[in-house]
């Protein structure tokens, strides 16, 4: 018989590598976010929506401005998806490819997304970080000044700077962007509280590091998990707010268009039985989200310490 020790001894400890493996928190998170199939199958959704949109004109046969003259004035029917003349999509209802506008709009709405979300993380984790970390009287009015720009409705002053300052899409990105970092800020600067005290921050003031610099080395990496988690759920929140300032008419201007321009339109000419104008920017704009939302989801479960 066999006893535990001569088994160890002879083939080793089989749990051995896995407890090595476990040690780094990154390589443990991967690990549960593959084994997540939904946030999976997200990530593998967003990834395959984004190279179409990067690179998916390299099959349009029309540009995303060009008019097909031989579709214009006919019936409504004859001017839906046809691989024959190149509209794989369809045409809207100036005659121009919907493939290469829903590429475009797709490609629209991620820019938006993603670069307002990256200003919002950006702007409110250095502000929470900040905000948290010296605490005292400067954290009061600190937040005080972010408890009054959460009063103020979101949406009104997006629209009236896009009103005042003109609807160019950079105009759209800072507004979205720099107002969008609040609840970010918020986040931070709880999760800062709980690490200005620990022992590795408490090493670095005593040696004299300046308190930016803490800041910078040692509050914010450590905050980096769930930053990426809130990015993540942010994205689609950008996509959202856009669609609809878009849907309104006060989004990207002509010959741009976004996901939300284009729902907007083929809601318009839904009457006249042309469902292709509406159905493939939407299944294109509710994919993105889910997968965004599926991906964000995974993400906190893989990084959440609780569940290690």
């Amino acid at each position: 018989m066999i006893t535990d020790k001569a088994r160890l001894q002879r083939f080793g400890d089989p749990m051995a590598g896995e407890e090595v493996r476990g040690r780094s928190l990154w390589a443990d998170a991967r690990r549960r976010f593959m084994r997540n199939r939904a946030s999976l199958g997200g990530a593998i959704i967003l990834v395959l929506i984004t190279f179409l949109a990067l690179f998916g004109d390299v099959l349009a046969v029309w540009s995303n401005e060009e008019l097909d003259f031989a579709v214009m004035g006919q019936v409504a029917d004859l001017g839906g998806p046809s691989i024959a003349n190149g509209h794989y999509f369809g045409t809207d209802d100036l005659a121009r490819d919907l493939y290469a506008r829903t590429l475009q709009g797709t490609r629209i709405s991620l820019m938006v997304g993603i670069v307002g979300a990256a200003i919002a993380v950006v702007v409110g984790t250095l502000y929470g970080a900040v905000s948290g970390y010296v605490g005292g009287r400067t954290d009061q009015v600190m937040m005080r000044i972010v408890d009054i720009l959460l009063a103020i409705p979101f949406m009104f002053v997006i629209i009236l700077l896009l009103v005042m300052f003109g609807r160019s899409i950079l105009m759209l990105f800072l507004g979205i962007g720099l107002l969008s970092w609040l609840n970010m800020a918020r986040i931070v600067r709880g999760q800062t509280l709980s690490l200005k005290h620990r022992e590795f921050v408490e090493a670095a003031r005593a040696t004299g590091v300046p308190s930016f610099t803490i800041i910078l080395r040692h509050i914010v990496p450590n905050l980096l998990g769930i930053v990426a988690v809130y990015a993540t759920l942010l994205v689609p929140e950008m996509i959202l707010i856009e669609s609809f300032i878009s849907f309104l008419g006060l989004g990207v201007q002509e010959p741009l268009t976004s996901l939300g321009a284009l729902i907007s339109e083929g809601a318009k000419t839904i009457y006249y039985g042309t469902l292709w104008q509406l159905g493939f920017p939407l299944v294109f704009f509710v994919l993105t989200l889910f997968a965004f939302f599926f991906v964000g989801d995974g993400l906190r479960d893989a990084l959440d310490p609780k569940d290690r």
